[in-house]
């Protein structure tokens, strides 16, 4: 496998106990984010090894998971959009295991992740970069266009062949954006591979995905902080402690753009087909990068009663919703992982 390149290591002098000492490495290469390796390794060659046995891993699913760019020889979720209502597609197993997951996930959530949504995300995007890159004549879809456009989001017209490896998209109009899941379900199968390795201590976060195999060393807990929506510094936030964990926030903050005064995030609801506007965060704790993936998306478009309960349904799950007033509301047993 091709080694990434342009990789940003960072050696930080503290030892501990046992004799290890902290590196981070960094690459924006990546599902189109930033991606940060933290790790306790014996020396730096070592945690070279496995930054770049980690960025390697992600940039493969990378490329099968975009949507946007073909890549030689490699048939990806573009290829399966491109032959919507022409012909199956055979793809690699690891495609096929994401839409799998992503079924799972929609059914799991009522409907509010779903990656047969593409259609209607295509024209918000469009608009978004329009809006970016020329904001005097920013403008809103109008609504007819993305009701049509929703008319052609029936995840039961994707095709899953297992045995022949297959996927094909029973409607021409169709197209999948796995945009909800792909950096949490790409984030969980490499901490299954560092921990088949026998790596431990290791913290990573891909575009704000964040999975920790292991603890520190001398089983200390990793420090990770739920980010201020508003990035002013007025309000502190809370700091969660955890080992063996996965953390993934959604939020109105990162991408979006501005029309007459008003900001319209990225996180459409598949009900509304506008921009969720319960939260303007919400994070997710579990024992799957996924999982907490998926969910974080979607209780971003369900009132707190509805999300708390499918929340609080699923074992080792728990979130922290960050209301529009910066108000914090905690799923049932949430409070373990804060810090004190």
């Amino acid at each position: 496998m091709k080694k990434i390149l342009a990789i940003l290591i960072i050696l930080i002098f503290s030892s501990c106990a046992d004799g290890k000492r902290r590196y981070e490495a960094e690459s924006l290469q990546v599902f189109d984010t930033v991606t940060k390796i933290i790790a306790y390794s014996n020396n730096k060659s070592e945690f070279t090894e496995l930054s770049e046995f980690v960025f390697d891993i992600l940039n493969e699913y990378h490329k099968l998971y975009d949507i946007y760019h073909d890549y030689h020889g490699i048939n990806n979720v573009k290829t399966i959009n491109d032959n919507a209502g022409i012909s199956p597609v055979k793809v690699d197993k690891k495609i096929i295991d994401l839409l799998l997951f992503s079924k799972k996930a929609y059914t799991q959530t009522q409907g509010k992740c779903n990656i047969a949504l593409g259609s209607v995300l295509k024209i918000w995007h469009n608009y978004r970069e329009d809006g970016i890159n020329d904001p005097q004549n920013a403008k809103l879809p109008d609504l007819e266009s993305l009701r049509k456009a929703a008319s052609h989001t029936d995840i039961n017209k994707l095709i899953i062949d297992e045995k022949n490896s297959t996927v094909y998209l029973a409607d021409p109009e169709m197209s999948l954006d796995v945009g909800a899941v792909a950096k949490g379900f790409a984030a969980q199968r490499v901490v299954k591979e560092i921990a088949s390795r026998k790596y431990t201590s290791v913290l990573i976060s891909v575009g704000g995905n964040v999975c920790a195999t292991g603890a520190k060393p001398g089983d200390n807990l990793w420090n990770i902080g739920i980010e201020n929506p508003d990035n002013d510094g007025k309000d502190e936030m809370p700091t969660l402690q955890l080992k063996d964990k996965s953390v993934v926030t959604s939020g109105i903050y990162q991408r979006y753009y501005t029309v007459n005064g008003k900001q319209y995030h990225h996180i459409i609801d598949p009900e509304t087909l506008m921009p969720s506007a319960y939260f303007k965060s919400v994070t997710v704790v579990s024992d799957d990068s996924g999982l907490a993936d998926a969910l974080s998306t979607a209780v971003m478009c369900m009132p707190y009663e509805q999300g708390k309960e499918l929340i609080d349904s699923i074992s080792g799950t728990e979130a922290v919703w960050i209301l529009p007033d910066l108000n914090m509301l905690y799923s049932d047993n949430l409070e373990q992982y804060l810090k004190k």
